[in-house]
């Protein structure tokens, strides 16, 4: 798709384009080029879908880039805005689409979307039992779409391995295909993991076989 000036393109608001190191999910570690939608309170700019694929072509030819990240608030409610940039984008790279899970509904927009090869759902855990069914949906919603689909536990401090594990069992039962990364807690010694990790990965990985246990990559090497 060749986007005019002259044509009338859809826009979203940005926190920027960034290019750096991912800090956490499945692509924890990899250089990747960010298309970052603006959460609440943050500084955002207006970005015509022109606009950006421009940006993001010009990044990705001066970097050694393994892959695009879509991030931020709400990036599944910007399908229309995503779906013009993919479709006009020349770059070959693997597009990794970061969501709350929220609006599995709007999944299925993304059949056939240039680019895209993973919906990562991103979880803190503490946002309930309706957010976790949708975001189970969600998993489910990629598998049909035959996207590579992952789902990142980011625990509090004060969630329970219980919930832990019946979040697994819940995006088990209704994707069984899903990945699943969990980001653990460091203590007090931040070169040590608490034996309680290694028990809980044990546990999950008793029922789901694809669970990997990964370190987040702190600033400043890891993007914020």
């Amino acid at each position: 798709m060749n986007l005019s000036a002259t044509t009338t393109q859809p826009t979203a608001a940005l926190a920027g384009v960034p290019s750096g190191i991912q800090p956490q999910g499945l692509m924890t570690g990899r250089r990747q080029a960010f298309i970052r939608f603006a959460t609440e309170g943050e500084t955002a700019q207006m970005y015509t879908a022109g606009a950006l694929v421009k940006e993001l072509t010009r990044i990705c030819s001066r970097a050694a880039i393994h892959s695009i990240a879509v991030t931020g608030r709400d990036p599944i409610g910007n399908s229309e805005f995503l779906l013009t940039v993919l479709t006009a984008l020349d770059v070959k790279l693997p597009v990794v689409l970061d969501t709350d899970g929220q609006r599995p509904e709007r999944v299925a927009s993304f059949a056939g979307a240039k680019g895209l090869s993973v919906l990562q759902v991103h979880t803190t855990l503490t946002e309930g039992d309706a957010a976790l069914e949708r975001q189970a949906q969600t998993l489910k919603s990629a598998a049909d779409l035959g996207l590579r689909h992952v789902f990142v536990m980011s625990p509090k401090d004060d969630v329970p391995d219980a919930v832990m594990l019946r979040a697994v069992e819940q995006v088990r039962t209704q994707a069984p295909g899903t990945e699943v990364v969990v980001h653990p807690i460091l203590g007090e010694k931040p070169n040590a993991l608490d034996r309680r990790w290694a028990t809980l990965l044990e546990q999950v990985s008793a029922t789901h076989p694809d669970v990997r246990l990964v370190l987040r990559v702190p600033p400043p090497a890891g993007l914020r």
